[in-house]
């Protein structure tokens, strides 16, 4: 392998983390802002599968049952893209109410599913989890646009912890490149070693 694609590996991965450093950076900063305009993207992804599933109710060789099916899909689908595209803030409140009301649900079958007698994980540990997802699916539900900020906010930690590892790696890797020759085809190749007896 040529030095130049181990240089371009790390200017690669070098890239990758200050891209990572700058939206997490940007989504602690203004999170709001951040959640609208993801908002507005689902909004277009929605229209566009929308009007895709519109097609298909005219498409001649589906049912009178699947036309139905896509019409009610395709009718779901530009609400939502409607409600996202014009309204960003609702949506994401709308969203993350979901999501606790889907954590509410999933903890108490948890909790149920610890106190059956063919557990095979510890279950303080099973009940502790059960316990996390009640907690965040009532601070979902009851604060949805703050739970939004907070998911954008914990995205953009992770974003520039990530990012700050490509550019570790991307650093070490350069500084290994610094050593090799320019054809690293030419070092001898690696044997390995004989197993004696």
């Amino acid at each position: 392998m040529p030095k130049d694609l181990l240089t371009a590996a790390w200017k690669l991965l070098l890239l990758r983390g200050v891209i990572g450093i700058v939206l997490g950076i940007i989504l602690v900063a203004w999170p709001q802002a951040t959640i609208v305009v993801l908002m507005v993207l689902v909004g277009i992804w929605a229209l566009i599968d929308g009007i895709g599933l519109a097609a298909q109710v005219f498409d001649k060789g589906a049912g009178t049952g699947q036309r139905v099916l896509f019409g009610v899909m395709a009718l779901v689908a530009l609400v939502v893209a409607m409600v996202a595209i014009f309204n960003p803030d609702k949506a994401a409140s709308v969203i993350t109410w979901l999501v606790g009301i889907w954590l509410l649900v999933r903890g108490l079958f948890e909790l149920v599913g610890a106190f059956s007698s063919t557990v095979a994980t510890p279950r303080w540990l099973l009940v502790l989890g059960a316990l996390l997802d009640l907690v965040l699916g009532w601070l979902f539900v009851t604060h949805p646009g703050q739970s939004a900020k907070g998911v954008a906010v914990l995205i953009g930690i992770l974003a520039i912890a990530w990012g700050v590892v490509f550019v570790v790696l991307a650093l070490a890797a350069r500084s290994a490149t610094k050593d090799l020759p320019d054809d690293v085809s030419s070092l001898p190749p690696l044997t390995p070693p004989t197993a004696s007896a």
